[in-house]
């Protein structure tokens, strides 16, 4: 990546983290949570989807990428893995400090928002592009060191517009205040079908059943969603049977409260 796309690339990326953490921030400012709570929860999604995005590129790697940092500071990271790592890292941090608030749907929209842009930046760099294709939006990607007149998938901006798309939606979910407590369940399980399917148009290596490593990570943490959504879907019924019975609860026993 030359020096120009790369700072257009980082600067695109900053816009996109900086436009999430302001929309969490204004979602949040409805929840019950202290202002040191909104800065755990915040700084853990920040720092586990940095981590998360490049998890795979540290197994690639190996350990000794770890140490010495290389592998932070150098092109490449994955999407799929930057959700799931802000994901796990709020959970963490969440039962760290014995937080309960159920703060899942203030991420839905920043997030859809945040990887539309970001996914801009991808294109705008070249990274990320799908297999060759004849269609008429096909574009041509210097970074893939193609011969001339081989046009690609933008697959980048496929991703846009399923964000694009997504982000419209969750507004008017919100609104009317469908989905409570699942909303963002709702989004990234979405995405996890959209990213199976679109899988096929990217050139990415097939390591089992003629599948991905992402198409077989989408299948997995679909699954654990459903699972999630269940879970969670059991404590609301149980905490309004105990109210409707006299009884008193403040949130759902279940730690894990996304």
């Amino acid at each position: 990546m030359s020096l120009p796309i790369r700072w257009i690339y980082m600067v695109v990326l900053l816009a996109a983290v900086s436009i999430a953490w302001w929309i969490t921030r204004q979602n949040q400012k409805r929840l019950p949570l202290s202002s040191i709570e909104r800065w755990l929860i915040g700084g853990a999604a920040f720092v586990g989807s940095m981590i998360g995005a490049k998890v795979p590129f540290l197994m690639e790697q190996g350990i000794e990428a770890f140490y010495k940092g290389t592998v932070w500071f150098a092109d490449g990271k994955t999407i799929l893995g930057g959700i799931f790592g802000g994901y796990l890292a709020v959970e963490l941090v969440k039962w760290l400090a014995d937080i309960r608030i159920r703060t899942g749907d203030s991420f839905a929209l920043p997030v859809a928002i945040a990887v539309a842009v970001g996914r801009v930046g991808c294109f705008l760099a070249g990274c990320c592009f799908g297999c060759e294709t004849s269609l008429p939006w096909g574009v041509a990607f210097p970074t893939a060191h193609d011969p001339p007149g081989v046009l690609r998938h933008p697959t980048q901006l496929y991703e846009v517009a399923f964000h694009g798309f997504a982000a419209v939606a969750l507004v008017w979910i919100a609104h009317k205040k469908w989905f409570v407590y699942h909303q963002l369940k709702l989004y990234l399980i979405a995405y996890l079908i959209f990213r199976f399917f679109s899988e096929w148009l990217r050139p990415e290596s097939k390591v089992l059943l003629n599948l991905t490593s992402y198409q077989i990570a989408s299948v997995i943490l679909i699954a654990v969603l459903v699972t999630l959504w269940i879970s969670t879907s059991r404590d609301n019924i149980a905490g309004e049977t105990s109210l409707r019975n006299g009884g008193t609860t403040d949130e759902p026993s279940n730690r894990f409260t996304r």
